[in-house]
């Protein structure tokens, strides 16, 4: 069993490659954003909300998001979870039962993909889901500073992050071809 996990910014196509992993392998996905927004619209005791910042958000359905995970593979079940609220910091800290099991992955873009991609970043931001513009977050010097953040704590926390330099469809590519080589792996029985 497996459990993939995609994060990084908004707008990097984490939701279309969960699609795409779902086509191929025949594995749900679950959008943190949808645990999000359920629990903002249905719990009454929620204590946070949807204009609350990334890291407050994320902190805050982490122990969810991890619960969720430890349950998929303790009942045997793959699943693919993907989002932004994805802490790489805490991805390594599964005990070795668990981790053997996660496939984890961050995407981002460089500076010098930003600069020359970015408006076509912002129109491609609904292919799967439709998110609203929001000038304050999607702006160019934002996301230059956030995809940094991201790919600096991957590093940091010996986290696989695949940073988009050039050809987005070219780069990706790369990435499925890793999935599918960490698939391979974690599908192969155990050594006794």
């Amino acid at each position: 069993m497996m459990v993939i996990l995609i994060g990084g910014v908004s707008c990097t196509g984490k939701t279309l490659m969960a699609q795409k992993l779902l086509e191929k392998y025949k594995i749900p996905y679950l959008s943190i954003d949808h645990i999000k927004m359920g629990l903002i619209r249905g719990s009454k005791y929620c204590d946070f909300s949807a204009t609350d910042d990334d890291n407050k958000l994320t902190y805050k359905l982490w122990p969810i998001v991890k619960g969720i995970i430890m349950t998929n593979i303790e009942n045997g079940q793959h699943i693919i979870i993907e989002g932004c609220y994805l802490p790489p910091e805490h991805i390594n800290d599964f005990d070795s039962f668990y981790l053997r099991h996660i496939i984890a992955l961050y995407i981002g873009f460089s500076e010098h993909y930003l600069d020359k991609h970015f408006n076509s970043i912002i129109e491609h931001r609904s292919e799967i889901e439709q998110k609203e513009f929001d000038s304050h977050y999607m702006n160019k010097d934002n996301f230059i500073k956030l995809h940094s953040q991201v790919n600096e704590c991957c590093k940091r926390h010996n986290v696989k992050f695949f940073e988009i330099n050039d050809n987005y469809l070219e780069e990706m590519n790369n990435v499925y071809k890793w999935i599918d080589e960490q698939v391979q792996l974690k599908m192969q029985p155990a050594a006794l």
